[in-house]
């Protein structure tokens, strides 16, 4: 039985995402995250993986990734937030999305996509609103630098 729905995102206001039509539990398997097994020597090729549009794109180990950019793949329509309910967990080949807390009916479903902190961090501007957001789609670990260099650009500006 599915345990989301469609619908236009409170996060990417153009955009679509995924809701809860029940409660869910923390630990539940909410939807396979699914697409095209591609090598890394052609992610490394593909004009696109250029960070110029959406990329749907998981590491899977160290030969192969995973392109969830095909219109089967439900997942795709997650929106981040870095006050995130569910997670990306992997076995294999296979990559399931499963709650890291309760979720209640009506919740949008979202994940940190763990972007990496580096030159290009501007380029994703994070639209989720939660109480802990910096203002761009950088993983949880990472998000300290950037509050680092906000208060020293603060500072500077008094």
């Amino acid at each position: 039985m599915k345990l989301y729905r469609i619908k236009k995102s409170n996060i990417d206001r153009n955009g679509r995402g995924l809701y809860a039509i029940k409660d869910i539990k923390e630990g539940t398997r909410i939807i396979n995250y699914v697409g095209k097994i591609i090598t890394k020597k052609k992610t490394e090729e593909c004009e696109k993986f250029d960070n110029s549009k959406p990329i749907y794109l998981f590491n899977l180990n160290s030969r192969y990734d995973l392109d969830g950019d095909v219109s089967w793949n439900t997942a795709r329509l997650i929106n981040h937030s870095c006050l995130n309910n569910c997670d990306y967990e992997g076995k294999g080949l296979k990559l399931w999305v499963i709650a890291v807390r309760d979720i209640k009916k009506g919740e949008e479903l979202t994940c940190d996509y763990g972007f990496s902190y580096n030159s290009d961090y501007k380029q994703f501007p994070c639209k989720c609103g939660s109480k802990n957001c910096v203002g761009f789609i950088v993983r949880e670990g990472s998000r300290w630098r950037i509050n680092k260099k906000l208060k020293k650009i603060q500072r500077a500006s008094r």
